[in-house]
């Protein structure tokens, strides 16, 4: 059959509409020939990864330069974190040459037109597709959020691959754009109360690192907040890659149920527990907010620090996006934390921050973040309550 396009996409793949939505085109394109699409198909939004000049250094810096020299977003797009608040990065402890460095890059999406609020949690702060509509996501625990809590439809994309559809306003129609890729191989039944976002977070890691990429169906879950299942989502997606999941009587998909079940236990989420908590760690670092924190968790957080002082030898980061801080800003929360002498910040997050060297040991309610504690920055672990953690932070 081979890959069919329409009279503008052409135009756009033989260079009518600029270089770089040539080069775009070409990215999508191939995509689509390797996967066996055999068509293009609009998408609404697009959310782009790599974002940090940690993780991007000069050569992914130069090629975002050369795209922006005539390549303009044509779509809704927002970036992923970025490696630093982008207005209060001087106050924890930044380098300068990494926030010039940084600043580069995002000056770089805005050239393009691209919207430069960066966070891994699009979908709280004005990204937010319907049910059904196709759109191309990059960060993983956002795809895994929107396909299964919302009921858009995206593949999990790459960095370039998401940047060509901001800038044609399309993807090629294959992998979780076809209803047929999205339908349940996986049964689990979860036999325990889960009650916070550190629970989701573990119980994420177990269907994660059992099912791999396969497409889990979820039952035993009476109760779920937004905050619980964007803790869920980014956690079975960083233990088993995982994009879409069906959670019973929770999220919209429609699927038949798998006959093959699995269990999951309160013995399962201990030893996930047991498994991410490091009993030499000694705690100098205490962040929630991985996914970026909502403004009700934040306005939690400032209840539990409110007239509270961190303790000395300890940094704390509440990691959220730009609007939300503003928002909390607005709500006096942002002077509760920062009065505390905890931290609010924008933009950033502690898996994508140059932060290797400065901690040794770090406390967190999520699963992820232990998971690039640990791989990237080499630091000691323990999972626990946003409570427990703020206790922690304050004793």
């Amino acid at each position: 059959m081979g890959l069919k396009l329409t009279q503008e996409e052409k135009e756009m793949l033989d260079g009518k509409q600029g270089r770089a939505t040539r080069k775009a085109m070409e990215i999508i394109t191939t995509l689509g020939e390797i996967y066996g699409a055999q068509r293009l198909i609009p998408v609404s939004s697009v959310q782009i990864a790599g974002v940090s000049y940690h993780n991007l250094g000069e050569a992914g810096l130069e090629y975002l330069a050369e795209m922006a020299e005539d390549g303009r977003a044509r779509v809704l797009t927002t970036l992923n974190p970025a490696g630093m608040d982008l207005s209060e990065w001087k106050k924890h402890g930044i380098s300068e040459d990494f926030a010039i460095n940084q600043q580069r890059v995002v000056d770089a999406f805005e050239k393009m037109g691209v919207i430069t609020t960066c966070t891994c949690t699009p979908y709280l702060i004005g990204n937010l597709p319907h049910f059904g509509e196709h759109i191309a996501w990059a960060e993983s625990s956002a795809v895994c959020f929107s396909n299964s809590v919302i009921g858009a439809l995206t593949n999990r994309e790459g960095g370039p691959s998401a940047l060509a559809s901001a800038l044609t306003g399309r993807t090629a129609e294959y992998g979780l754009h076809l209803q047929e890729n999205r339908i349940a191989e996986v049964k689990y039944e979860i036999k325990t109360e889960l009650s916070e976002t550190d629970d989701f977070g573990l119980l994420g890691q177990v269907i994660g690192e059992r099912t791999g990429k396969t497409i889990p169906y979820i039952t035993g879950i009476k109760h779920a907040t937004t905050e619980e299942l964007k803790s869920f989502s980014a956690s079975v997606a960083t233990y088993g890659g995982v994009a879409i999941f069906h959670m019973e009587g929770i999220t919209p998909n429609r699927t038949t149920i798998p006959e093959k079940t699995e269990i999951v236990t309160r013995e399962d989420l201990n030893k996930a527990r047991d498994a991410l908590d490091d009993e030499d760690a000694e705690i100098d670092f205490i962040s929630v907010g991985c996914p970026h924190a909502s403004i009700k968790e934040i306005a939690a957080v400032a209840e539990l620090l409110d007239g509270k002082k961190v303790t000395d030898g300890k940094t704390v980061w509440i990691t959220t996006a730009k609007p939300t801080k503003d928002l909390a800003i607005k709500m006096g929360f942002y002077d509760k934390i920062e009065k505390a002498g905890a931290f609010l910040v924008a933009d950033a997050c502690c898996a994508v921050a140059p932060l290797e060297g400065r901690f040794t040991g770090l406390m967190t309610d999520s699963a992820k973040a232990c998971f690039y504690a640990r791989g990237k920055n080499k630091f000691k672990t323990e999972i626990r309550t946003v409570d427990d953690c703020i206790k922690e932070a304050v004793s």
